[in-house]
């Protein structure tokens, strides 16, 4: 079966597997979907950057303090891998079988979702982080909903708004509050944790040790230079394709700026779920692709193409370019 694929160069539990399939085919009592109206509604991540999540949840309202509502149903739709679906799968059905409050859900950690699934690839710990701030969102948005001011309760909810400031990693637009909450939050003491928890740093590396970047937050937040340092050369900030008038290109010269492209911004994304790309040919602007490997087989493959790889060839080759899946 080809959604098999997808489980290429993963050694997966046999449960997040499990999950997986169920959700897919819509077996009853799984979540993939989006409820109508709901109570609560969050958001976290981004379709460029590979992996993004929507959760909905609805509560029974309780008749006279609205902080004891409890969550009866909750759903989800999430653009990203095998783990992303499954960690996603489970969140929901640790919820529902706790009979949680909004509040009482944010006790849920990424490590409950993980331990549900019967344990994750390093590399897919991300997935798990997605799932616990997208139930974040949901239960701001829903105490706004219901007049609940959650500093009162005890619970500092990191709303988006809160959380902008100077971006530290450009490929998945992640900023210093959001890191630097995350560092602590997680315990992270190197880069391969940090990009391995919430993906920042995987793409291009050029936010690894330039100044105000992962190296240095890290020394920052755990004491000094060196502190649990990750190994390996300093590396200088890369800058994007040079911007060219699109008559000067030749057919030649436009090929290796969208093989440049693919190559600084598309396969580093698609490596970590053990995929790639293939151009096939190029007509004017339009590129013929097809991915292989693990993202072959995928249920996203054709948002994949559009949404990432068509989008990195328009932002740093030329904005008319059209990706052709053959």
């Amino acid at each position: 079966m080809q959604l098999w694929g997808g489980w290429m160069g993963w050694e997966y539990s046999e449960k997040t597997k499990q999950l997986f399939m169920d959700a897919i085919h819509g077996k009853p009592g799984t979540h993939l979907g989006e409820i109508e109206n709901p109570d609560g509604f969050g958001e976290h991540g981004s379709i460029t950057c590979g992996d993004a999540m929507r959760f909905t949840f609805r509560v029974k309202r309780h008749p006279t303090d609205p902080i004891l509502d409890v969550i009866i149903e909750a759903k989800y739709l999430t653009f990203g891998c095998t783990s992303a679906i499954a960690s996603s799968e489970a969140l929901c059905a640790i919820i529902e079988a706790g009979n949680y409050t909004p509040i009482q859900a944010l006790q849920i950690q990424n490590q409950d979702i993980v331990n549900y699934l019967n344990g994750l690839p390093e590399q897919k710990i991300h997935c798990s982080v997605m799932g616990a701030e997208a139930l974040e969102a949901a239960v701001y948005n829903w105490s706004q909903k219901r007049g609940i001011d959650l500093k009162t309760c005890g619970v500092e909810i990191h709303n988006k708004e809160a959380e902008e400031g100077r971006i530290v990693c450009k490929c998945f637009s992640i900023s210093e509050p959001y890191l630097r909450r995350k560092i602590k939050e997680l315990n992270l003491r190197t880069i391969p944790e940090i990009t391995h928890a919430i993906k920042a740093g995987g793409a291009c590396m050029s936010c690894h040790h330039v100044p105000g970047g992962l190296q240095d937050i890290l020394n920052e937040t755990w004491g000094g230079p060196g502190a649990h340092a990750a190994t390996g050369p300093r590396l200088i900030e890369a800058t994007p394709l040079e911007v060219k008038e699109k008559t000067a290109l030749s057919p030649y010269q436009f090929m290796k700026q969208v093989e440049k492209a693919l190559e600084q911004h598309v396969r580093p994304l698609l490596a970590e779920d053990g995929g790639d790309v293939e151009i096939l040919d190029i007509k004017e602007t339009l590129v013929y692709c097809r991915l292989q490997g693990a993202c072959a087989g995928c249920i996203g493959a054709t948002q994949t193409l559009k949404m990432m790889v068509e989008k990195a060839l328009k932002d740093y080759v030329d904005e008319r370019i059209r990706v052709i899946q053959v």
